[in-house]
C-alpha cells in the first residue's frame, strides 16, 4: 500500500459537470498559480470537446493536497464512448459519482455506476448543481440510493457518503445546512474513504497498460497504474502482449507523473501511481509490462462489443482531391488502422468492396467523432448510414436493443409517442415532472438511428434524449424511420438562384446559390417518401425583349445545413455523406440515374 496515494475516477451522465468539477479541484488544489489564466473546462483538451462541450477521451491529472497526491481520471459521460470509461476504471480505487441535483440519475449514471461496483469501488456520491432553479438535493440522493440498491452494491457501496454542493461556484457541504465555503469537505471525504492503491512495493516492477498516448518526440506513451514494485529511466522490462505469451524486450526512455494540466518528467515511479512511460515501438491497451522475465500477464477487462457498424470509404465523386490532402485507400486504410490502436472500442476490417473499411462500434456519435478527426486531418472519405449487428441464437436472427429516455415539454408528449410506435418502440414508463414528461421506452437500435433528429424538429430543439444498450432481442422485420425523400440534381455544374426558386416549391434546399454540385448529388428533401430528379444549375434564358416581372428579386428560402451527425443519421441505406475537409454533401452511392433504375429493378427481382 502506498498511503500517499489516492487514484479516483469522477463518472457521470452526460452534461453534469464532471469536467468543471476537475477544474476547481486542480485550481483550489494548487495546481495552478493565483494569476494563471486557464480555459473553462480545460481538461477538455480536444478542439472537438470544446465545440461539442462534452468529454471524448478519458484524461489523467493530479492535485496535491496537504502531503496526498490524489490521482484523478476525468471519464467521458456520453455512452459511445464507454470503452474509455471501463478502461479508466482498472487504474483507479475509487470514484465520485456525480449527480445533478435537477435531472437525478440518469441513463450513463446508470452504466457507468455498474461497471465501478463490479469491479468493487469505493463510491463517493456528489450531488452536483444545488443552485439550480428547483433542484432537489434530497431528493436526488434518494434515487441514487434506490438505483445503488436496483444494482445490487454491497452494504459498504451502500453506505457512500454524499457530498453537496457547486463545482462550478467552487464549493461541497457534508450537511446543507452547513457553510459554502470550498471543497475541502469533498477532499476530506476522498482522503478518509477511498483507499490507498494495492500495490507491492518490494515486487518487482508490474503494470497493465490501461491507456496508450503519443508524442511526437518519444512516441508511444503507455499508461497505467503499477501494481509492484518501481520503474526508472533505462530500466529493462518486457512486454507481455494482450492475449499473448510471447514476450518483447524494451527500456524505458522516459517516465512521466501527471500534474495539474500537464505531465513532467520525473526518473522513476513508486507503486500504487498513475504513470506514463515511453520507450516502445509496439505498446497497445491491455498489454502487460514486467521487470520479471518470468512475470505473467495481467488479467484485461473485455470492454463491452459493439453494436453498430458503418462503412467508410474513399471518396470516389467527381470532386474528390479538390479539398483533402488524403484520398487514397492506403491512406485511409493506414489511419483506420492507426486508430483501433488507441481506442479498443472499435473495431475495423476490410469490406468486401475495394477501398470500403467496416468500423464497427458502441454508437454512430463515436465513429462521427473519427470521422470528424480524420477530415481536420485533411482526409476526403464517404460515410454510410449505420446499421446495425445481429447475431444468430438457435437459428432466429437478433438485433441490439436499448432502453431510452426521453423528456420533451407537455405540449409534444404525442407527437413523440407516435414516433416511437412508427419505430416500433415499447413504453415501459412516464413521469410527469415539472414542465417536462419523462417517457422510457425500449426500442431497437435500428429504431433510434434518426430519432435524434426527429425529437429535435418536434419540440423545436427543447427534447432530450439518452439510451443504453440492454440486451439482444427478437428482429422486429422492416422499419421505416425516414418518411420523406430526396430532391436529386441531374447536372453538374453551378447552382444557380433561378433553378433553386422552383425547387423549392418541391420541398426543403440543403444547397444554396453558387454551389458547385454533380448528378446524383442530394440537393433537397422531398417531403413524400420518394426521389425527383432536378436541374439545379439551369438558368434563365435570356431574350431580346423585357419581360413583365424583370427586375423582382428571387426570394430563396436558406437552406438546411445539417452537422455530421445529423447527416449520417438522415441518409438511407442507398446513400453516402461525402467528408471532406470543409464541406459535407449528401449523395446517392450510384451516382449515374439509369444506372441506379437498373440496379433497383435487380433488387425488386432479387426480392420476387
Amino acid at each position: 500500500m502506498n498511503q500517499n496515494i489516492r487514484n479516483i475516477a469522477i463518472i457521470a451522465h452526460v452534461d453534469h459537470g464532471k469536467t468543471t468539477l476537475v477544474d476547481t479541484l486542480l485550481q483550489q488544489g494548487g495546481a495552478f498559480r493565483a494569476n494563471q489564466q486557464v480555459d473553462e473546462r480545460a481538461m477538455d483538451s480536444m478542439d472537438l470537446e470544446k465545440e461539442k462541450g462534452i468529454t471524448i477521451k478519458a484524461k489523467n491529472t493530479s492535485v496535491h493536497w496537504g502531503d496526498k497526491i490524489i490521482n484523478i481520471v476525468d471519464t467521458p459521460g456520453h455512452a459511445d464512448f464507454g470503452g474509455e470509461v471501463e478502461r479508466a476504471l482498472r487504474m483507479v480505487d475509487g470514484v465520485l459519482l456525480l449527480v445533478d441535483a435537477y435531472d437525478g440519475p440518469q441513463a450513463q449514471t446508470r452504466f457507468v455506476l455498474r461497471k465501478a461496483l463490479s469491479l468493487g469501488l469505493k463510491v463517493i456520491i456528489v450531488i452536483n448543481k444545488i443552485d439550480r432553479e428547483n433542484a432537489d438535493p434530497k431528493g436526488m440522493y434518494e434515487k441514487v440510493l434506490e438505483l445503488l440498491l436496483e444494482l445490487n452494491a454491497t452494504e459498504e457501496q451502500f453506505d457512500a457518503p454524499v457530498a453537496y454542493g457547486s463545482g462550478r461556484d467552487g464549493y461541497m457541504v457534508r450537511d446543507l445546512n452547513d457553510e459554502h465555503t470550498d471543497l475541502t469537505p469533498l477532499f476530506e471525504a476522498i482522503l478518509e474513504h477511498v483507499p490507498p492503491p494495492f500495490a507491492r512495493p518490494n515486487q518487482p516492477f508490474h503494470m497493465l497498460v490501461s491507456n496508450v498516448d503519443w508524442s511526437d518526440y518519444v512516441g508511444r506513451i503507455a499508461i497505467g497504474k503499477i501494481l509492484g514494485g518501481e520503474v526508472k529511466i533505462g530500466d529493462t522490462v518486457h512486454v507481455i502482449p494482450h492475449g499473448s505469451e510471447k514476450r518483447q524486450r524494451g527500456k524505458i526512455t522516459k517516465v512521466f507523473e501527471y500534474s495539474g494540466l500537464g505531465t513532467q518528467e520525473t526518473s522513476n515511479a513508486v507503486a500504487g501511481n498513475i504513470v506514463g512511460l515511453s520507450g516502445f515501438e509496439e505498446i497497445d491497451i491491455g498489454d502487460t509490462l514486467t521487470a520479471d522475465p518470468e512475470g505473467h500477464a495481467l488479467p484485461f477487462t473485455e470492454v463491452d462489443p459493439p453494436t453498430l457498424e458503418m462503412q467508410l470509404a474513399v471518396n470516389d465523386g467527381p470532386l474528390v482531391g479538390q479539398d483533402g490532402k488524403f484520398v487514397t485507400s492506403r491512406q485511409l486504410r493506414e489511419r483506420l488502422y492507426r486508430e483501433v490502436k488507441t481506442n479498443i472500442s472499435i473495431s475495423v476490417e476490410d469490406a468486401d468492396v475495394g477501398g470500403a473499411f467496416n468500423v464497427k462500434a458502441r454508437g454512430a456519435m463515436q465513429i462521427a467523432v473519427l470521422v470528424e478527426t480524420m477530415r481536420r486531418e485533411g482526409f476526403e472519405l464517404l460515410v454510410s448510414r449505420p446499421t446495425v449487428i445481429t447475431k444468430e441464437v438457435d437459428g432466429q436472427v437478433q438485433e441490439p436493443y436499448e432502453t431510452v429516455w426521453i423528456e420533451v415539454p407537455d405540449e409534444n408528449v404525442g407527437a413523440i409517442m407516435q414516433n416511437l410506435a412508427n419505430r416500433k418502440g415499447q413504453m415501459t414508463n412516464m413521469e410527469k415532472m415539472n414542465t417536462t414528461t419523462m417517457i422510457e421506452a425500449t426500442i431497437t437500435t435500428r429504431g433510434l438511428i434518426g430519432m435524434e433528429v426527429d425529437l429535435v424538429n418536434a419540440t423545436s430543439g427543447h427534447g432530450i434524449m439518452s439510451h443504453l444498450f440492454k440486451e439482444y432481442g427478437p428482429w422486429v422485420g422492416e422499419l421505416s424511420t425516414r418518411l420523406t425523400g430526396t430532391i436529386i440534381a441531374t447536372e453538374a455544374g453551378e447552382t444557380k438562384a433561378y433553378a433553386l426558386e422552383t425547387i423549392q416549391e418541391r420541398g426543403k434546399l440543403f444547397v444554396g446559390p453558387q454551389e458547385v454540385v454533380y448528378e446524383g448529388m442530394i440537393v433537397g428533401e422531398n417531403p413524400r417518401n420518394e426521389d425527383i430528379s432536378v436541374n439545379a444549375v439551369k438558368a434563365k434564358q435570356l431574350t431580346n425583349f423585357r419581360s413583365q416581372g424583370d427586375g423582382k428579386g428571387i426570394q430563396l428560402t436558406p437552406p438546411i445545413k445539417m452537422s455530421l451527425e445529423r447527416c449520417i443519421e438522415y441518409i438511407a441505406d442507398d446513400e453516402y455523406v461525402e467528408v471532406t475537409p470543409s464541406l459535407l454533401r449528401l449523395r446517392k452511392k450510384i451516382l449515374n440515374s439509369n444506372d441506379r433504375r437498373k440496379a433497383d429493378r435487380a433488387k425488386k427481382a432479387a426480392k420476387a
